[in-house]
């Protein structure tokens, strides 16, 4: 009942935020992954050379599919800015109800763009569906496919320092996020600019994904000092010998 209501109060904010974010401009602290990652994809148009994006393995019918789900928010922003490239995106994932999804949001990217013609459903790949046999595929991509930069965010493990090696040996960019702390250790040592906690679930907000994704990061800190708030209510009538 209490998960419900959660639930029921976070979709209420969720809707009202959205509905004022029509009517004033965000204003974002700056995460200097996203200002990398903005200026890779320009950098990778004007090039001509490859995003590769890794959305993870987590499965959607997990509590690990909202790291996944927070990395489809971010293709289909990065598949529009990027569909006329020479060299279109490429995407992996580690699970086939992703690999699924992933093609989907990539088509959709390329609508938005006006350029559904450039679209290949072969740039959404499962590459493996195990850790190990995900790192295992995914790694030739990094390395054979004219990669210049790699955006790794979704459920990973320790196959993530497979990812961020072959990253680094080729010389390209790394922005990387990850909801599993083993991943999160690994990244934070490997990556140049880390992504932190709930940093990664801003990932639409800060590629202009729209405007619900802007007031979901409102909702988030209202919601953090909601906890924070019971919390230090809940210590106080411990403390006042109140219990419920």
């Amino acid at each position: 009942m209490i998960a419900l209501i959660i639930f029921l109060v976070a979709a209420v904010l969720l809707l009202a935020f959205t509905f004022l974010r029509r009517k004033s401009p965000a204003v974002f602290r700056k995460i200097e992954a996203y200002e990398r990652l903005n200026r890779a994809v320009g950098l990778a148009v004007e090039g001509g050379t490859r995003l590769h994006v890794s959305i993870g393995r987590g499965n959607l019918f997990t509590a690990r599919g909202g790291s996944a789900l927070a990395g489809l928010a971010m293709l289909r922003r990065l598949s529009e800015r990027t569909s006329l490239s020479d060299h279109p995106p490429v995407v992996t994932s580690g699970d086939a109800s992703l690999a699924i999804l992933s093609q989907d949001t990539l088509q959709a990217g390329y609508r938005a763009a006006g350029a559904e013609d450039q679209y290949r459903f072969t740039t959404g790949r499962l590459t493996g569906l195990t850790p190990f046999a995900f790192a295992a595929g995914t790694i030739p991509i990094m390395r054979d496919e004219k990669v210049s930069a790699n955006v790794i965010i979704g459920d990973l493990g320790p196959e993530a320092a497979l990812l961020a090696d072959a990253a680094d040996t080729e010389n390209a960019d790394l922005i990387a996020a990850s909801d599993n702390l083993a991943a999160q250790s690994v990244l934070y040592a490997s990556s140049q600019e880390p992504l932190i906690g709930e940093e990664l679930f801003a990932a639409g907000a800060y590629l202009g994904a729209g405007k619900s994704h802007e007031a979901s990061l409102q909702v988030q800190d209202l919601l953090r000092w909601l906890i924070i708030l019971a919390i230090l209510g809940g210590a106080a009538l411990k403390f006042l010998g109140i219990g419920f």
